[in-house]
Parts: C-alpha cells; sequence; structure tokens
C-alpha cells in the first residue's frame, strides 16, 4: 500500500510539471492521437478493399485494434523511465541517486516520466472499441465486461515488462538496443489481428514465448462468442491474460538480476 501511494505521488508530480506546459502536453497528446491515427486507416483499407480477411470481419478486428491499443498506452505511460534509462540515468550517473533513496528502483522509474501524451492512444483505443461495439454488435454483459477488464490488465503486464527488459538490456548496452523496438511497437502490431492470420512457427511465439496472444486473441475471442479456428478451448479467453503478469514477474527477475550486475559509473 505504501509502494502505491508513493507511486501515485510520483506520477501527479509527473503530471503537474507537464501540466506546466499546456500547450505542449496538448500538441504531444494530439500528435500520439493522430499519429497512430495512420493505423486505423491501414486496417479499414484493408477490409475496405477485401471485405473480410479469411472469415474475420472488420468489426472483429477493431476490437483487438483497440484492446491492445489502450493496453499498450497504460505500459508505455508507466515504462517510459524504463525505456530512457540508459541515455537518461545510466549514462549520465543519475541512476546512482535513485540507488541511493530508500525505495524500490523500478517504482521511482515507473514514476519518473508519466507521459500524459500517451492518453492520445489510449483515447483512440477506446474510440476503436466503439466502433467495433457498433460494427461487430458486441453485447457488452458484465461477463464481457470481465473479460476485457482482465485481458486489459494483463496486456498493460505484458508490454511493461517488455519495457522492463528493454530497460535491463541497458546494464550491458547503456543504450537500449533498438531490437527491443520489435518487441514493443513491433508486438503492438502483430497482437492487432487475429492469431489465425500467421504462421504456425509465429503463433508459437505469440504464445509461450511473448504471450502477445494471451492477453489479445483469446479473450477478444470470449468477448465476440466466435469459436478459435485453430481449436482452442471456448475457455481459455477466460484464464490467458494471467500470462500477462507471469511475463511481468519473469521480467522483474531478470531485472533485479541486472541491478545486482550494476557498476557505477564512479562520476
Amino acid at each position: 500500500m505504501r509502494s502505491l501511494r508513493l507511486l501515485i505521488r510520483l506520477i501527479a508530480a509527473s503530471l503537474s510539471g507537464q501540466a506546466r506546459y499546456p500547450a505542449s502536453a496538448l500538441m504531444l497528446t494530439t500528435g500520439q492521437f493522430l499519429g497512430t491515427g495512420i493505423e486505423v486507416i491501414a486496417v479499414w483499407a484493408l477490409f475496405h478493399r477485401f471485405g473480410e480477411v479469411q472469415g474475420w470481419q472488420l468489426g472483429e478486428v477493431a476490437l483487438f485494434y483497440g484492446l491492445v491499443n489502450c493496453m499498450f498506452a497504460v505500459a508505455d505511460a508507466l515504462g517510459r523511465g524504463f525505456d530512457t534509462l540508459g541515455t537518461e540515468f545510466l549514462r549520465t550517473g543519475a541512476f546512482d541517486r535513485l540507488l541511493l533513496r530508500p525505495r524500490p528502483v523500478a517504482l521511482q522509474l515507473m514514476g519518473h516520466d508519466f507521459r500524459i501524451s500517451r492518453a492520445g492512444r489510449l483515447l483512440q483505443g477506446i474510440l476503436v472499441l466503439v466502433f467495433a461495439t457498433v460494427q461487430a454488435d458486441i453485447a457488452w454483459t458484465p461477463g464481457a465486461v470481465g473479460i476485457a477488464l482482465f485481458a486489459l490488465a494483463g496486456g498493460a503486464a505484458l508490454f511493461l515488462g517488455i519495457l522492463v527488459l528493454q530497460g535491463t538490456l541497458s546494464f550491458w548496452t547503456v543504450e537500449s538496443l533498438e531490437i527491443a523496438n520489435v518487441l514493443t511497437y513491433g508486438g503492438v502490431q502483430a497482437a492487432q489481428y487475429p492469431l489465425a492470420l500467421y504462421a504456425q512457427w509465429f503463433r508459437r511465439v505469440l504464445t509461450f514465448i511473448v504471450p502477445l496472444a494471451c492477453v489479445a486473441y483469446y479473450p477478444a475471442l470470449a468477448i465476440l462468442g466466435k469459436p478459435d479456428p485453430l481449436g482452442a478451448p471456448a475457455w481459455t479467453g477466460l484464464v490467458s491474460p494471467l500470462a500477462g503478469f507471469v511475463f511481468l514477474a519473469a521480467a522483474f527477475g531478470v531485472w533485479r538480476f541486472g541491478l545486482r550486475h550494476y557498476a557505477s559509473t564512479g562520476s
């Protein structure tokens, strides 16, 4: 509970600092909304051209898109400190100050730079979910709402775990490698479409290695009431978001390993 209160205070301080420049915050938020809006147009153009893709309709895929972008917006806001760990903290020696404070370092990084601009992506995801509801005639029963909230929490945990791993790499590389973006932004792109559209080897990667399918594909099927063309049981989407929390726990395990092997800059 104390850690949660501290995180809220750090986030409030970060938002307060950004609120001092409202025009900048508004432009950055609008930029996030419009920038990712190109992806929405691309999805719409695909289905406008072909009508459906392997039996999947536009409204159904819009549900994937909306869920995944809401997940990533939350994780990206919380994980900004890990994303800039190498350049902003390790290279300058500022990371040593975090170590001296009697609070968990990971918690300090999560509250360090809570970007209000991520609200642009979050708003876009919510609007796409509204579109999906109308287009696919989704019935938001209490069960469906519960599955969606569970999936959003698991997905945010999964993407935050990816950012934690990306930051952990900085202990050895100083700068997080660009290959890490394959798992963050590339993961967002991959999870926006049904798992059945991909090759078998890639489906296994998205299920058992980086379990994006567990937080997006299977819960979306449960919300839609649609059987899995790959043959997974109907109850899979009810429990699969747990994989996101397991992934986050494993990522923090790797983080603690990296933290133990951190050598101060000496500056």
